[in-house]
């Protein structure tokens, strides 16, 4: 049933550096606002306020927040996530904590040298904001949507005459001509007058605006320069290793096998009475013949994820493993088999199959890094101490940059021309310190500006050079461009009308003078914009090549009318196996997400659905 764990630990992977899950509008958040006032509840599962807004921001930009009909299909959709996953929990779909566990561990980016590196979890952990508990939750609740919705999405059915109807219509070729009808032949046919040009000025006058600009020089305070002016004598570097050792070793890993007796911590005192003794044989068996261990956890354990393996839990580092299991498996040598160890889980016997990690690196080996690493601190706290002198240079003599550029052995430089709101290339790029441009400080009084830290080691500071305020460029200005851009617009007018006409006078049989260019290659579904219009190319997908020549026609983007003629259709030759397979598969997902669907209105036709709060807290839309 867990196989999706182990044959996806990619996915299960990706998952857990990106924590942007299918279904994360509840994810995290349900860990932490289960108490939180319901919108709706469906199956005996709460949709609270937090869930929702967490949707809301993740759908930002893909759905009106003011409109409240966006808002009910949202929760519309929240609902029918949430009740596939009551359906994956009740079909017993969760991994369990060990499979969870193993995944984590198994993680490239959280090891260092091939192992599980514990401070690298925790300081990801940190910078999701959650805990152990809450990413177990997480997960759990992805792995399981994701298995119950792969069991319909993954397995729709196509019959092989579907799937070579759907191959051949997705490698059929059209060859196509094609013809222009472009604006430019009919501008001499075309007059605005000045009116016409001046009522669009008026009309359009945000087109015409022109934003705050301004012109600075500034000076750029980084450590890098810092860093070449260090050194890191020999005893530093000894000093150092001797102080930060452990940084230096391995971590100490433990490669285990187990049989687990559960017996979850719910369970009544009698059951995890039986199974305690249940162990306690067990493990007279294990003592009487060691040898027979894998065998032993085959035919006993309950582990799932490592019973077929003979009990096998690979290698594990410190913190990996509930306290109990791990303080008795850092405690065995290779070979030692521990008493019965109760957890969470049950009781556990417990084999140490090997050891490994605990190692301290030579000096030799790391003091190059080391020395690196003295540099960069002094050079940082170098950084530090002028930082404060260059921010005081520059406050107190604010007239000039000349005193801060000198204290720090840097150079003015300067800018071009800034519009406020529209960052450019680097170091505006930094959105403080655009806004540091546009204060009354710099444009009005003519002051350096505040110090803004650009990055971690690199402060800035400008000072205004020349300054444009905010207006709307001059009708004399623009007219010239109004009336080209409104005599354009009535030449494509005319250009449409009559490219339509020819288009219904080809349809209709008739002949006409257009000039017919070769399109580059056939159209087909696999590459249909060829050297045309996407929607063009769709119409001439779709069009009924039954009768040839066929067409079709569309305006461009460009003003011009663009007719197709669909001249002859070349079928597809006969479809290699691999080719093949592969369409099957995207028609057996396409049909799956069908199933899908439709298992997903079923479910909703039996499920108890409830609106509480959702119009009063969601009034605004």
């Amino acid at each position: 049933m867990f196989d999706y764990v182990h044959e996806n630990k990619r996915v299960v992977q990706i998952v857990l550096l990106l924590i942007i899950l299918p279904f994360a509008f509840w994810g995290v958040s349900s860990y932490r606002q289960s108490s939180s006032e319901a919108l709706a509840t469906i199956d005996g599962e709460d949709i609270t306020q937090q869930e929702f807004e967490n949707a809301m921001r993740q759908m930002r930009g893909r759905l009106n927040p003011d409109s409240l009909q966006d808002k009910l299909a949202l929760l519309d959709r929240i609902a029918s996530e949430k009740l596939l996953l009551v359906k994956a929990r009740a079909a017993g779909l969760e991994p369990t904590a060990s499979q969870l566990q193993e995944v984590i561990s198994n993680m490239s980016e959280l090891q260092t040298d091939g192992q599980f590196d514990r401070k690298k979890y925790e300081a990801w952990l940190h910078n999701l904001g959650m805990t152990p508990k809450m990413l177990e939750a997480t997960l759990k609740n992805d792995i399981a949507y994701r298995q119950i919705t792969e069991i319909y999405g993954q397995n729709g059915q196509a019959s092989a005459m579907a799937v070579d109807s759907f191959a051949r219509a997705i490698e059929q070729q059209r060859v196509v001509s094609l013809a222009k009808i472009t604006p430019d032949t009919f501008l001499s046919q075309v007059k605005v007058d000045e009116a016409a040009t001046k009522k669009y000025y008026e009309e359009n006058q945000a087109e015409f605006a022109t934003p705050e600009r301004a012109r600075v020089e500034y000076v750029i305070f980084s450590a890098d320069p810092l860093l070449s002016q260090t050194t890191a004598s020999a005893d530093e570097v000894k000093t150092y290793y001797e102080e930060h050792k452990g940084d230096y070793a391995a971590p100490e890993q433990r490669h285990a096998a187990h049989i687990l007796i559960s017996a979850p911590a719910k369970a009544s005192e009698a059951d995890k009475k039986a199974a305690q003794a249940k162990a306690e044989s067990i493990l007279q068996q294990v003592k009487a013949a060691p040898g027979k261990f894998a065998e032993l956890a085959k035919e006993n354990s309950d582990d799932p994820g490592s019973k077929a393996k003979g009990g096998d839990l690979g290698f594990f580092g410190r913190g990996m493993m509930l306290k109990p299991f791990e303080d008795a498996a850092f405690s065995l040598k290779p070979g030692e088999i521990s008493g019965v160890v109760q957890t969470d889980f049950g009781f556990h016997i417990i084999m140490l199959l090997e050891k490994r990690g605990g190692n301290v690196t030579p000096l030799d080996e790391v003091k190059t890094e080391i020395a690196s690493k003295i540099k960069m601190q002094k050079a940082g706290e170098k950084f530090t101490e002028l930082a404060e002198k260059f921010k005081e240079a520059a406050y107190t003599q604010s007239d000039s940059l000349k005193p801060a550029a000198d204290l720090v052995k840097a150079t003015v430089q300067q800018s071009g021309w800034l519009e406020k709101g529209q960052r450019g290339a680097y170091p505006w790029t930094d959105k403080a310190l655009q806004q540091a441009v546009f204060t009354e400080d710099v444009l009005k009084k003519k002051r350096n500006s505040s110090p803004v830290e650009i990055a971690s080691d690199r402060l800035m500071v400008v000072r205004l050079l020349d300054y444009k305020p905010s207006g709307t460029q001059p009708y004399a200005e623009v007219a010239d461009a109004i009336n080209k851009k409104l005599m354009r617009q009535q030449a494509s007018e005319l250009a449409a009308k009559q490219g339509q006409t020819m288009l219904a006078q080809l349809q209709g049989g008739a002949k006409t003078s257009l000039k017919w260019v070769a399109g580059k290659e056939p159209v087909s579904r696999l590459h249909p914009a060829n050297n045309m219009d996407a929607g063009l190319a769709r119409l001439v997908l779709q069009v009924d090549a039954s009768k040839l020549p066929a067409y079709v026609g569309k305006a461009g983007d460009n003003g011009e009318y663009v007719i197709a003629r669909v001249e002859a259709i070349k079928e597809p030759g006969p479809i290699d196996r691999a080719k093949r397979a592969k369409y099957a598969q995207v028609l057996r997902q396409a049909i799956g997400e069908e199933l899908l669907q439709a298992y997903i209105a079923d479910s909703r036709k039996h499920a108890s659905f409830k609106m509480r709060a959702f119009a009063a807290a969601n009034s605004k839309g």
